[in-house]
């Protein structure tokens, strides 16, 4: 018996989605981030206005300041939908349990100076509570938001901050000696402090704000840009001199994390204040009003970190933050001199 064996191109009658092919194309194959992301926001047919806000549609552009013609210009760099940002993610984990796998086999934390293990754990572990409130802002501007691009990213982040906390925490209990002590300690000083007081009420305040890109400016741009340059770049290089490498290793992801959030801020703010003059005076609106907030709630504890250096510190992160808007065309050139 003879078996005839042939191969046979077979052509695919569509490359994509009805939604995508809409937008870029019939002929066009459209990557897993374009299909998960363009034109999957409900747009139509919704049951009923919410009981808390009925002036607005269960999803409703009006819910912010910013006016935009075409809500799917937030394109994330990065290309996150659940797969990409999963191995993203999964990546970042390993290198930080690899880390503190070599701090806690080798006992390098007992190397560090004892003043200088207190004061990074007074100054690192009360930010875990910082993150849980990053995290409730982000899944309300993914609650609130409009375009899914843009919603989904905002999701994503807020899984991250939660993820922080966790990290933050994993960090308090190899200080506490696998107890909770250091991490109780933590949450009475985040509570009861002096120093933490205007940070926490920063936080507080943002939680019941009403406009999600307002809410995106205040977090994701102001008050990170103030905590995490802060936290990796002045308060670590102040361990430098208390042995304090075991710390550095643990904490480094988060200057990787901050550093790849903020292509997607970055991207956003810039889409956004290219819209329209309207859309950047609202912006830089906002990033005056939590800038000025967010300095003065981090000069406490760059205080308690940094001594008498701390007030050069947040001035020279605030100017570099300012730089930054400016440089994605969200601030006038001349307001950096104010």
């Amino acid at each position: 018996m003879n078996i005839d064996i042939q191969a046979e191109a077979i052509t695919p009658r569509r490359h994509t989605f009805s939604h995508i092919a809409r937008r870029f194309g019939v002929d066009k194959p459209a990557s897993r981030y374009e299909e998960a992301t363009y034109d999957v926001q409900p747009v139509v047919n919704f049951h009923y206005r919410p009981t808390y806000t009925p002036q607005f549609e269960l999803y409703d552009p009006r819910r912010t300041r910013i006016v935009m013609n075409d809500w799917y210009v937030f394109r994330d760099p990065r290309q996150f939908y659940y797969a990409s940002y999963n191995i993203s993610r999964a990546a970042m984990q390993q290198s930080f349990d690899d880390a503190v796998n070599f701090v806690e086999k080798r006992d390098l934390i007992a190397d560090v100076a004892p003043e200088w293990r207190d004061l990074f754990a007074a100054w690192l572990l009360p930010l875990r509570h910082v993150e849980w409130a990053a995290n409730m802002n982000c899944q309300l501007i993914a609650d609130w938001g409009y375009g899914t691009q843009i919603t989904s990213a905002a999701a994503f982040c807020g899984a991250d901050r939660l993820g922080i906390a966790q990290v933050i925490s994993r960090i308090g209990l190899l200080l506490g000696q696998g107890t909770e002590s250091a991490l109780k300690e933590a949450k009475t000083q985040w509570l009861e402090a002096d120093v933490w007081q205007p940070l926490r009420r920063l936080a507080e305040d943002q939680l019941v704000v009403h406009d999600w890109f307002e809410l995106y400016v205040a977090q994701l741009i102001v008050l990170d840009g103030y905590i995490y340059p802060l936290a990796t770049g002045a308060f670590d290089r102040a361990g430098a001199a208390h042995n304090g490498a075991a710390f550095s290793m643990m904490t480094g992801f988060l200057g990787d994390w901050y550093a790849d959030n903020s292509r997607w801020t970055d991207a956003v703010i810039k889409a956004a204040a290219a819209e329209s003059e309207a859309n950047r005076i609202v912006l830089g609106e906002w990033f005056e009003r939590w800038s000025a907030r967010a300095e003065e709630a981090v000069r406490p504890l760059a205080a308690m970190v940094l001594g008498a250096e701390g007030d050069a510190a947040v001035d020279a992160v605030g100017a570099r933050l300012r730089e930054r808007m400016v440089g994605l065309n969200a601030l006038e050139a001349r307001e950096m001199a104010a």
